[in-house]
């Protein structure tokens, strides 16, 4: 029994959710204009989620990409506001974040704080400095180009199905397809694994450890520069606390992966099905007009069943 839950416990915890929901929205849940549409709201969270795995496989965590993916945003408007070209702006945005994953990979590797107090301190910078930048209040207006705001709009479609991938949907594939590369078919991700493993253990193999972990978290904060500028492009503006939600969902959509997994590991196509699973609960529960309260409830207890069934099955099967 503790083997099965280890292995397929959260699946089965969700084929009942969807199923629930399927059976409350028989017309609208399972359609392939809904699911699109989950696609492209988890878009977000999809990047920095799977970018996120990169600094987890290593066993540590960055807890600052929602502060960095509110700045990145302010930063790509107040380039616009000043007339820059969309290219500048976006480039600005993330040199942004892959700054801020340097400055909390150096922390980290070079100067030993421990990830969780390195990362707490620069979310509370980098939250600080998108309302500095900002004076506290949200950047929109005609100085932003459509063709920015558009992009978000936009989509390929699906030969003669009607239906439209979103150009948000995309980025997000082509973000996790490359997170996915650099962890499962790359000398890199082998060697971030043997880090996760053991730290000492890779070092004294080889293992160049600090110059992989500043790496891996300049990584993450282009996934959250990347995400920031998605949200300033759906929304054609930017403000302070945009991102705030990213950090705690790309946690828990990595957790939840991991519960997913035989070894227990950060694996991104996991890490994409805890994604899915957020995005499949919140999008059923605001077609039921559900209290977003509610949502958040529910949500933590699953990420809590998922990681208590994992670990249960872990103990009782060795």
């Amino acid at each position: 029994m503790a083997a099965l839950l280890r292995r397929y416990g959260t699946f089965v915890a969700v084929a009942l959710v969807i199923g629930y929901f399927w059976l409350e929205l028989p017309s609208t849940f399972l359609t392939g204009r809904n699911l699109l549409n989950i696609s492209q709201q988890t878009s977000m969270l999809a990047v920095v989620a799977a970018t996120m795995t990169v600094v987890m496989a290593m066993g540590d965590f960055d807890l600052s990409v929602g502060s960095m993916a509110s700045l990145s945003g302010i930063v790509a408007a107040l380039v616009f506001i000043s007339g820059g070209s969309a290219p500048l702006a976006v480039g600005a945005a993330l040199l942004c974040g892959l700054a801020g994953g340097v400055v909390n990979g150096a922390l980290v590797a070079y100067v030993g704080i421990l990830p969780f107090i390195a990362t707490l301190g620069a979310m509370t910078v980098f939250s600080g400095l998108a309302f500095k930048l900002s004076g506290g209040q949200t950047l929109f207006g005609d100085a932003i180009p459509h063709g920015f705001s558009d992009f978000a709009r936009g989509g390929v479609p699906l030969l003669s199905t009607g239906l439209v991938a979103p150009d948000l949907t995309l980025i997000a594939g082509a973000t996790v397809a490359a997170a996915w590369i650099l962890l499962e078919q790359t000398v890199v991700g082998r060697r971030l694994y043997a880090i996760g493993g053991n730290a000492e253990a890779a070092r004294l193999a080889g293992v160049p450890v600090r110059p992989l972990r500043l790496a891996a978290f300049g990584i993450a904060g282009l996934g959250a520069a990347g995400a920031g500028l998605m949200y300033a492009s759906r929304v054609a503006s930017a403000n302070p606390t945009q991102g705030a939600g990213l950090m705690l969902d790309a946690i828990a959509a990595v957790f939840l992966g991991q519960s997913m997994t035989e070894e227990g590991e950060p694996r991104v196509p996991a890490t994409v099905a805890g994604v899915l699973i957020l995005g499949i609960i919140g999008n059923g529960l605001t077609q039921l007009n559900v209290d977003s309260y509610v949502r958040d409830i529910l949500t933590g207890s699953i990420v809590i069943a998922a990681v208590a069934v994992s670990s249960y099955g872990k103990t009782h099967t060795r």
